[in-house]
């Protein structure tokens, strides 16, 4: 389960991230302070506390998740909170002028947003997006604490069989660090194909 709830939970968390993004770079009212409301209380409490809300919490209130869909949905809540930051960062790094082109060529401002000022954003924020989705990826070994079955989670049944520990989890480790080296790698070609690599 490790793979596709990290990658389901951050593609989810992307789409999140740039509305959260785009809503404050924006500076919508009413929105733009409900999107700083969302980022602060996320970023501010611990991801297992909120891993515990959803699954165990929420039944008190008639509200029963699945634990793989509610692994899903707290980790795309969570990444999306602290993607949306790195997002409307690197959409204020784009130079004010850049708008103001596209202002004077008579495009629409959601067109100035679609086809200048976010294309730049996301190769700003590449580089530290990337670094997100393999911190997840070790982030998902706390689904096991909502009987999530994943790689970490897995071991520890195969342990409980066996009373092997060091040996099974020194293996799970090295499979999660062979996951992160791959990750890496594609992050350093994305990076030199960006031509972001080295900056």
């Amino acid at each position: 389960m490790t793979i596709p709830l990290t990658v389901i939970s951050f593609a989810i968390a992307m789409v999140i991230a740039v509305v959260t993004a785009l809503v404050q770079f924006a500076g919508i009212r009413g929105l733009k302070e409900l999107a700083r409301f969302y980022v602060w209380v996320v970023r501010g409490t611990p991801l297992l506390v909120q891993l515990f809300v959803v699954f165990y919490g929420l039944p008190n209130i008639g509200i029963l998740i699945d634990p793989f869909p509610a692994a899903v949905l707290v980790f795309s809540i969570n990444e999306g909170a602290y993607s949306a930051e790195t997002i409307r960062a690197a959409l204020e790094a784009v130079p004010r002028g850049q708008m103001e082109a596209g202002e004077c060529v008579g495009m629409t401002y959601l067109q100035i947003i679609r086809r200048i000022v976010l294309p730049q954003a996301l190769r700003i924020a590449f580089p530290p997006l990337s670094n997100s989705l393999i911190a997840m990826v070790k982030d998902t070994s706390l689904a096991a604490n909502i009987t999530v079955t994943e790689m970490f989670m897995a071991t520890q049944r195969i342990v409980a069989r066996t009373y092997e520990p060091l040996a099974l989890y020194i293996e799970v480790g090295i499979i999660y660090l062979i996951f992160c080296t791959v990750l890496t790698k594609l992050q350093r070609v994305g990076e030199k194909r960006l031509g972001t690599y080295g900056r």
